[in-house]
């Protein structure tokens, strides 16, 4: 068996292994982009290096990486998606940039530093969503869609005042205006408790016709 053959499996196969630790986690978690869907990223990126590195080498082994980076980075684009005012998907997204970057490294003989990539991405994946929800205790980013009636103006300043009694930042706010109605769209900063304040005294209020948030 040639040498360059035994070598390309040994990647091969480095590749379906860090591709199926990371996807692992991500099927874990039940995401988008989960067990098999990592391991063929790392795989077709692992595969996509080995053959630049046996082709022209021009500029063609840099053409290919810089295609596999853009290729790449629609994937990730189609697995963000939004949720009423959030963002979903940027962590799957980037986890599938990683595993096409981890595929990269595999492909040029990178392993040890790949192995060790791996394992600082699992400890992120695993062990940072904790310290991000104590960090999300103390400080939470929250959008509110109020429905008043078309004259209520007075009632918006109301809305605003308790605002700031529920101590929330607004750093965006838009409002639209039709025959029936005028709807005010708040994106505000604050403390969990600040927000579960304003929402008890919105619900309360008989003259809010709707709340999402």
């Amino acid at each position: 068996m040639e040498p360059l053959f035994t070598e390309s499996l040994i990647k091969v196969g480095m590749a379906v292994l860090v591709g199926g630790i990371v996807g692992a986690e991500r099927e874990y978690q039940d995401k988008a982009a989960g067990f098999r869907t990592i391991i063929l990223i790392t795989l077709g990126s692992t595969l996509f290096t080995i053959f630049s590195l046996n082709m022209d080498p021009g500029f063609t082994q840099t053409r290919v990486a810089a295609n596999i980076v853009t290729g790449i980075g629609f994937l990730g684009a189609g697995a963000i998606i939004r949720e009423g005012g959030r963002v979903a998907g940027l962590t799957t997204a980037a986890t599938i940039w990683l595993a096409a970057a981890l595929g990269m490294g595999i492909g040029a003989g990178h392993l040890y530093f790949v192995l060790a990539s791996t394992g600082i991405a699992i400890l992120v994946l695993l062990f940072f969503p904790r310290l991000e929800a104590r960090i999300d205790r103390v400080r939470e980013a929250r959008s509110y869609r109020i429905v008043l009636g078309a004259n209520d103006f007075k009632k918006l300043a109301k809305v605003e005042k308790a605002i700031r009694e529920s101590s929330l930042n607004v750093y965006e706010h838009h409002q639209t205006k039709s025959e029936k109605s005028i709807i005010s769209s708040w994106k505000t900063i604050g403390a969990p408790k600040s927000h579960e304040k304003f929402i008890m005294l919105m619900l309360k209020d008989k003259d809010i016709k709707e709340l999402d948030y």
